[in-house]
């Protein structure tokens, strides 16, 4: 991250003015039902490590955009899930006090801001009844460590695996002062619920066990509020994501499909009745990938990437046509969905940003949403890092899709370096995110001012273009999606002055897999970056927190068909390497655990291959700390220079 003298000077350079860069974040969106006011989390951010910004909620006017109220009852906490009542007139929201260990239920009204009910651990996902007289939410009693495996994990001390976290639906009245009551079985896992049309119960996606694992073969199930009793609805095919029962209570949609990692969601629309059965794809074919839905005057009205652009489509649940009513070339983000709708379905709310422009809050009939649609201007005055358009290819058949970020200014006759950012998942995409002053995109934006291209393809095994596609990887881990990748670095370097000789290669996750198989594969890259990667499928299986996701990719446990996990290890291909490298992970990553990238490290000094390891203390798969965050960024970007730099080798 940018420190703040260093920010100052980019941003001066680039043309904005010279104060200090202050990004302005807007997060968990929420649109009331009546389509008159938002709410949302919001914070500057100044890019310095030392200080945590301070959080408060904005509600809005959703004409104009004006802030009608603050809302901050817990200075320091994190607030989260904001949703509005039914009437519109009371926002419920959660705030996690994480030196305290507790998480309050907040309500919010006219009448001022209530503590509802507060517990030791932690709660997300507040949903009001259809009465409006109690509000459901999902809670993690005594947690040991924050929900989803991408969180650091708990100390592994002590007897292992015997007592874990269960996240439970949990119901309390709206009015009064009776306490909390825990709902479903106390050895499931309730990962996402939405409530049942008459009050009495709820649909939810929930396994017994541990929850960092077992979302990969999670059920549909229902749930009785009176009696917690628990039954199951349906056990679809592969993963699924988003449960919405219908309004008249007989049918639930979710999407369905093959997905790698919990939160990341693309697939069909599906749907099975209440009672139980087999779930039908409701859109079988369909070239794109779904990741929100809500039910709307009988219809299913879903957020989908389809290509290169996000979209808003109407589904007929009763004939499965589909109907795009808005898509465009950016990223939209919501809070229970990532597109909100009003009650009507007639409004549309979203936070949206693109590369070159950074995030706003928009709103607008769900034809006309967009960077038009802004009711904000927060960030108006931030400058673009450069340019970016999207590129596609052809490989081996497929049309293959990508963006190039290019730099502001380059030189006729001269050529120069391009990074190539590989995706984590694999199932997930690339989409326009702007490149800005603050996290992980500070990388970026240094590498544009400093020349650089940067390329960052969605090869095959991604969303966007059906779930035919998003298979395509299944057993080839670093087959055909490199050979895609390869053939999208070819076809940028036919449009764009990059240099062939400095090429990097960047990823994260399963990018940082991708990192480590590319290195041992080709020497068409000089410089690389594998953060968070797998450099041992056989030892990755029984070192990580989620071994349930390999099965429906490799088609069987590592222990059930240990050859193809050696066939797709890069340290199979160990002496190969040549092509210096960086090696980065956290110190407690429940996804992808740091022997991994010690065990590349230690492979790569053995043959001779310049690298080199960092291990970030505290830190799960996600780098969180503003320290280590600009620390990984300052040493990332030395590394580029060092051996793509104008001085490279020098």
């Amino acid at each position: 991250m940018l420190i703040l003298a260093a920010a100052l000077a980019l941003a001066t350079a680039q043309g904005a003015p010279p104060a200090a860069v202050r990004q302005h974040v807007f997060a968990d969106l929420a649109l009331s039902p009546g389509a008159e006011r938002t709410a949302s989390v919001e914070y500057d951010d100044d890019g310095d490590p030392s200080r945590e910004p301070h959080q408060a909620i904005a509600l809005r006017d959703a004409t104009g955009g004006q802030v009608i109220r603050r809302i901050d009852p817990c200075p320091g906490c994190r607030y989260h899930d904001l949703t509005f009542s039914a009437d519109g007139e009371t926002l419920a929201f959660m705030a996690q006090n994480r030196v305290a260990g507790t998480t309050t239920l907040y309500l919010a009204n006219a009448a001022g801001v209530t503590a509802r009910a507060s517990l030791n651990g932690v709660a997300q996902k507040p949903r009001w009844s259809p009465d409006g007289r109690t509000i459901g939410f999902l809670a993690v009693v005594g947690a040991h460590k924050e929900v989803g495996a991408t969180q650091a994990a708990a100390p592994q001390v002590g007897e292992i695996g015997e007592a874990p976290d269960e996240q439970r639906i949990a119901v309390v009245a709206a009015a009064g002062k009776e306490p909390l009551r825990l709902v479903s079985p106390a050895d499931t896992f309730v990962y996402e619920y939405d409530w049942t049309p008459d009050g009495k119960g709820f649909v939810a996606t929930a396994a017994k066990g541990d929850g960092d694992n077992n979302w990969w073969v999670a059920d549909l199930e229902g749930v009785d509020l009176a009696t917690g009793a628990a039954h199951r609805i349906a056990k679809p095919a592969d993963q699924l994501n988003d449960p919405r029962i219908s309004p008249d209570g007989a049918q639930v949609a979710f999407i369905g499909g093959l997905m790698s990692d919990f939160g990341s969601v693309g697939g069909d629309l599906y749907l099975v009745p209440t009672g139980g059965g087999t779930p039908v794809d409701l859109t079988p074919g369909f070239k794109g990938s779904f990741t929100s839905l809500a039910w709307r005057k009988g219809r299913i009205l879903a957020t989908a990437l389809i290509g290169d652009k996000a979209a808003l489509v109407a589904a007929d649940p009763k004939t499965g046509k589909i109907e795009t009513l808005w898509s465009a070339p950016l990223s939209v983000e919501g809070g229970d969905g990532r597109i909100l709708l009003d009650a009507k379905g007639e409004t549309a709310a979203s936070i949206v940003q693109d590369y070159e422009h950074a995030p706003e809050i928009a709103v607008a009939p769900i034809a006309g949403l967009g960077f038009s649609a802004r009711i904000t201007r927060d960030n108006a005055a931030l400058p673009a890092a450069g340019s970016a358009r999207s590129v596609e290819w052809t490989s081996e058949g497929r049309t293959v899709q990508g963006w190039l970020l290019s730099p502001t200014k380059t030189d006729p006759g001269k050529t120069y370096p391009m990074l190539t950012i590989i995706h984590g998942g694999p199932s997930a995409a690339t989409t326009p995110t702007y490149v800005g002053f603050v996290g992980r995109s500070v990388l970026t934006r240094e590498l544009l001012a400093k020349g650089y291209f940067v390329f960052e393809p969605n090869p095959r095994g991604s969303y966007g273009q059906g779930e035919a596609f998003t298979r395509a990887n299944v057993r080839d881990f670093g087959g055909g999606d490199l050979r895609d990748i390869l053939a999208g670095v070819d076809a940028v370097e036919k449009i764009a002055p990059v240099d062939d000789k400095r090429l990097g290669v960047y990823g994260h996750s399963y990018g940082g897999f991708m990192t480590m198989w590319t290195v041992t594969h080709t020497s068409r890259f000089h410089a690389a970056i594998a953060g968070a990667g797998i450099a041992n499928w056989i030892s990755y299986y029984g070192e990580n927190g989620i071994d349930q996701w390999m099965v429906p990719f490799f088609g069987a446990s590592a222990y059930d068909d240990p050859a193809i996990y050696e066939k797709l290890s890069p340290l199979a291909s160990i002496k190969n390497a040549r092509t210096p490298t960086f090696i980065y992970v956290g110190e407690r990553d429940v996804e992808c655990p740091a022997p991994q990238s010690v065990e590349f490290w230690h492979a790569m000094k053995t043959v001779g291959a310049p690298a080199k390891l960092l291990i970030l203390e505290g830190e799960g798969h996600g780098i969180r700390a503003p320290e280590h965050i600009k620390q990984l960024n300052d040493d990332e970007l030395g590394w580029l220079d060092h051996y793509l730099g104008d001085k490279a080798g020098e």
